[in-house]
């Protein structure tokens, strides 16, 4: 193995580290891919069968069916996608989500892609009810409130919605509101 393998398969683990998936479909193979990319460059460009691998050979759950078959890979790409106790988790939900609405559309399956958007729109009902039950605490209502918002801002602007939420995660506001959201990235 060479030393650019090597180096390649501890990048892989350590991203995959902090993305923390609990089991690894195409979904997040390719979020971890595009992190690759975006913290290393070409450096980070990999196959996700290659990612697939690195993660399997290092114990970690990894659905290689749902890679292997397209249609079920869209099941599966459903399941599970509104996980978000914390901020960091919505934005992963809404990472995983634009991911699956612009692949879907790419290769022409508009009814997939609207199944996508409605999936945020659940994801948005269930963050403002949660938003709106007193007998949650505060802090947790002012989150789902935030995360309510990203998920409206996303419905209505997908194509900015990340660099929007780079500002906003930077803003004084965000930041006096939410202090622990650093530490959950």
């Amino acid at each position: 193995m060479s030393e650019d393998q090597k180096t390649k398969k501890a990048m892989i683990l350590e991203t995959a580290r902090e993305i923390g998936a609990e089991k690894w479909t195409p979904a997040e193979i390719d979020q971890l891919r595009r992190k690759l990319i975006a913290e290393h460059g070409e450096e980070g460009k990999t196959s996700a069968d290659y990612v697939a691998n690195v993660l399997k050979d290092a114990g970690l759950k990894v659905n290689l069916s749902v890679l292997e078959d397209v249609e079920d890979q869209f099941e599966e790409e459903f399941e599970d996608l509104l996980h978000f106790k914390t901020l960091g988790d919505a934005e992963v939900s809404l990472m995983r989500l634009d991911e699956l609405c612009r692949r879907f559309l790419a290769h022409g399956e508009k009814a997939a892609a609207g199944r996508v958007l409605d999936v945020a729109r659940l994801g948005k009902r269930r963050a403002e009810m949660i938003a709106r039950n007193h007998k949650v605490e505060r802090h947790k209502r002012e989150e789902k409130e935030e995360i309510a918002n990203w998920f409206r801002i996303w419905l209505e602007t997908p194509e900015s919605f990340f660099d929007w939420l780079d500002v906003r995660k930077k803003s004084p506001e965000f930041r006096t509101k939410f202090p622990r959201a650093e530490e959950e990235e």
